[in-house]
């Protein structure tokens, strides 16, 4: 399957380390949670700060390392959204099949109400993906207008690199 032109495999491997990133936070703040530390403390643990963090170092190196344009950029952070929502979704499913909260299902980061329902984990899934994808490719699309004007692309041309460059090759 191909997205704009690249396969969802070259989407996932341009971002593994921000992937690996989200979901080391994303880990870190459930098993803290469950482990019993206080909500004070995990909530720096942040999923939505770890993932603004990640837009911004898609946004600059979609373009520094040449891998797209705008497009493309779409295509990142639908990714890279859907990753942190299924996190979030899967961390409100255990809390429901458990019958016990965690960070993610607690009434203070669930609207005031009762996190653990089947609602609250498909809501990330299905309007949080779409909406925090627009929404990041609108911000992102903004960075990366900046950043083309003031970044050299990446290429991807043959041309003689170091000594051989400078020598006239």
């Amino acid at each position: 399957m191909t997205i704009f032109g690249k396969s969802v495999f070259q989407y996932v491997r341009f971002l593994r380390p921000i992937l690996g990133f989200l979901l080391v936070v994303g880990l870190a703040r459930l098993l803290l949670s469950l482990g019993g530390v206080s909500v004070s403390s995990v909530k720096y643990f942040s999923l939505t700060a770890a993932s603004l963090v990640g837009l911004v170092v898609c946004a600059i190196t979609v373009h520094t390392k040449g891998f797209g344009s705008y497009k493309q950029l779409l295509g990142l952070v639908g990714i890279q959204s859907l990753v942190a929502q299924a996190f979030t979704a899967a961390a409100v499913a255990l809390a429901i099949i458990t019958a016990h909260d965690n960070i993610y299902s607690l009434p203070e980061f669930s609207g005031g109400s009762d996190g653990k329902t089947w609602g609250h984990a498909a809501a990330h899934l299905v309007p949080a993906t779409l909406f925090l994808t627009l929404a990041g490719w609108l911000v992102g699309s903004a960075i990366l207008f900046v950043t083309k004007k003031v970044a050299p692309a990446a290429t991807t041309t043959n041309s003689p690199k170091g000594k051989a460059r400078g020598a006239g090759a």
